[in-house]
C-alpha cells in the first residue's frame, strides 16, 4: 500500500510548497512538522491515493495566565496539535459538502439519521517529524554503540524552568531528542538472536541514560524521581508541557495521541454528525531519536485496558512505524548546517497550519495570535488563529446552519444550546466515551476550566 518513507517525503514536499511566510530561517532557527494524510483506496484495490489534508508546525506552548475566556488564542502550538486541528477545519468542511449534497470525498450517509460515516476504503494516518513530546520520548540511550541517537544529557546540564537559562535549557532538551546519527531505516528489522545472558550483560552495558522530555508530570500525581542515569523519568505518566516560564494546561503530544486512539481525532462537535469516531489507522514519525516499545507504551498501552465505551466508540491501537528520512530543518539538521555569525540556533517562533480546504488554507501564527498583528488588534477577529477554539466552533455553526432540521442529528434536537460548552456537553456518546478513559486510564487529566469555555 505506501511506506514510512512515502509518507514522510510526501509530507516534506507539500510543506515546501508552502509560502516562505512562517518557516524557520535556514541555518539558525528549527521547527517540528506534523500532518494528516488521507489514504484512498479504490474499490477494486488496484489503486491507492494518499494525500496531505493538514499539515502543522510548531513548537511553543502558551501559559495559564495568557488563556483567553474567548476561545481566541492558541493555547497549544506544538506541530501535532496544530495538524490536528487544521484536519478538524477540513472535516468540517466535508461534512457541509455532504450535508449540502455537494459531493465529499470523506463521508456518505450514515444509518441513522442526520448521521455520517466515513467512505470505504477512506482512511487517515498521522505524520509527525519527532517522537511526541511526553511519554514516548522517554527513550534510553545505547552508550557506546553505533545506533546511539545522541549523546546522553548530564545532570549540571539540567537548568530548573523560571531562571535565565530557561532558553539554554530548552536547547538542551531538544538536542538531546532530535539528533539522530544512527538512526536505523528499518527500525524493525530483526537482529541476530541472543541468548538471554548476553542480552541482559549488554542492556547493562549499554544502557546508562534517558532521553529527557521537557514535559512535567501532571499536578496531584507521580513525580520524577530526577535521579541520574535511567532513574531521572518514570514512565507512563501523563504531563504538561513547559510554557514559558510558568505552567500549562496544555497535556503533552503523547498524551493526546494516546487519547485520540479512544475518542478519535474528530472532537466533540464533530461527533454530533458522525455516527462513529475517527481514528487514525497508523503513526509515522520521521528520522529521529525512536523507541517502537516507547511508542508502544505511551500511545497505545495506557488505554488499551478501556471497556464500556459507547456505540461508535473503541480502543482503536494505529500502527506504529518509523520513517529513515528526516525533517530539513529539525534541530540536529539546523546545527549541522548553522554558519558563525548567524546567532545561535533556536526554535522557530511562528506557527504554520495548512489544511485541504476552499477558502483560507493557509495560517500563520505567533504566541496563539496570528503572525504580525498589531497590539491594537489583540482582541478583534483580525487576530485570531484560523484554528482557534472560537473560529472552528464558528465553522460548526455554519454547518448546523446548512443542514436542514429535518436532518438535524437527534443530540441537536430540541435543545436551547449557545455556547461552545453547551454544544461540547450534549455530544453525549463522546462526553460517556469521555468519561470512561479518564477514570479507566487518565483519572489526572486536566479539564480547562467551564469559564474559559462559555464564549459564543
Amino acid at each position: 500500500m505506501w511506506t514510512a518513507d512515502e509518507i514522510s517525503k510526501l509530507c516534506y514536499q507539500r510543506f515546501s510548497e508552502l509560502p516562505k511566510r512562517g518557516k524557520p530561517e535556514p541555518g539558525r532557527e528549527w521547527t517540528l512538522l506534523a500532518a494528516v494524510v488521507k489514504c484512498s483506496v479504490s474499490p477494486n484495490q488496484e489503486k491507492v491515493e494518499e494525500e496531505v489534508v493538514s499539515l502543522g508546525t510548531g513548537t511553543k506552548c502558551i501559559g495559564r495566565s495568557a488563556m483567553s475566556s474567548k476561545g481566541d488564542v492558541l493555547n497549544d502550538s506544538h506541530a501535532e496539535v496544530i495538524a490536528r486541528r487544521g484536519c478538524i477545519r477540513y472535516l468540517t468542511e466535508q461534512l457541509r459538502m455532504a450535508v449540502c449534497g455537494q459531493g465529499s470525498t470523506v463521508f456518505c450517509q450514515g444509518e441513522e439519521m442526520g448521521k455520517w460515516k466515513v467512505q470505504s476504503g477512506v482512511s487517515f494516518l498521522f505524520f509527525t517529524s519527532h517522537t511526541p513530546c511526553g511519554d514516548a520520548s522517554i527513550i534510553p540511550m545505547m552508550i557506546d554503540r553505533q545506533s546511539q541517537p545522541c549523546p546522553p544529557i548530564r545532570s549540571d546540564e539540567i537548568t530548573p524552568i523560571g531562571t535565565n537559562e530557561k532558553a539554554e535549557r530548552v536547547n538542551l532538551k531538544r538536542r538531546a531528542e532530535t539528533h539522530t546519527d544512527g538512526i536505523n531505516k528499518h527500525p524493525r528489522l530483526e537482529e541476530p538472536e541472543k541468548s538471554e545472558d548476553e542480552d541482559n550483560v549488554l542492556t547493562q552495558q549499554s544502557l546508562q541514560d534517558i532521553h529527557r522530555t521537557g514535559a512535567k508530570c501532571v499536578p496531584g500525581g507521580p513525580e520524577d524521581p530526577l535521579q541520574p542515569g535511567l532513574g531521572y523519568h518514570s514512565t507512563g505518566l501523563l504531563r504538561v508541557k513547559p510554557g514559558r516560564g510558568e505552567p500549562t494546561l496544555s497535556l503533552s503530544c503523547s498524551d493526546k495521541l494516546a487519547r485520540w486512539a479512544v475518542l478519535g481525532f474528530q472532537g466533540a462537535l464533530l461527533s454530533h454528525y458522525l455516527q462513529g469516531a475517527v481514528y487514525f489507522s497508523a503513526i509515522v514519525v520521521g528520522r529521529c531519536p525512536y523507541s517502537h516499545q516507547a511508542m508502544q507504551r505511551a500511545l497505545i498501552t495506557r488505554c488499551s485496558e478501556v471497556t464500556a465505551l459507547p456505540a461508535g466508540y473503541t480502543v482503536q491501537p494505529p500502527e506504529l512505524l518509523q520513517s529513515s528520512l528526516e525533517f530539513a530543518h529539525s534541530q540536529a539538521q539546523t546545527e549541522h548546517n548553522h554558519q558563525p555569525g548567524k546567532g545561535r540556533v533556536s526554535p522557530c517562533g511562528a506557527a504554520i497550519s495548512w489544511c485541504a480546504v476552499s477558502d483560507q488554507p493557509l495560517d500563520v501564527t505567533a504566541n496563539g495570535y496570528k503572525h504580525g498583528v498589531t497590539k491594537k488588534a489583540l482582541g478583534t477577529s483580525k487576530a485570531r488563529s484560523l484554528i482557534c477554539k472560537v473560529e472552528l466552533f464558528h465553522s460548526f455553526l455554519s454547518l448546523l446552519a446548512v443542514t436542514d432540521k429535518s436532518h438535524l442529528p437527534e443530540s441537536l434536537r430540541g435543545k436551547e444550546l449557545q455556547t461552545y460548552w453547551d454544544y461540547k456537553q450534549v455530544a453525549q456518546s463522546y462526553q460517556q466515551a469521555s468519561l470512561q478513559l479518564r477514570s479507566q486510564a487518565f483519572p489526572l487529566w486536566l479539564r480547562s476550566d467551564r469559564d474559559l469555555l462559555q464564549f459564543h
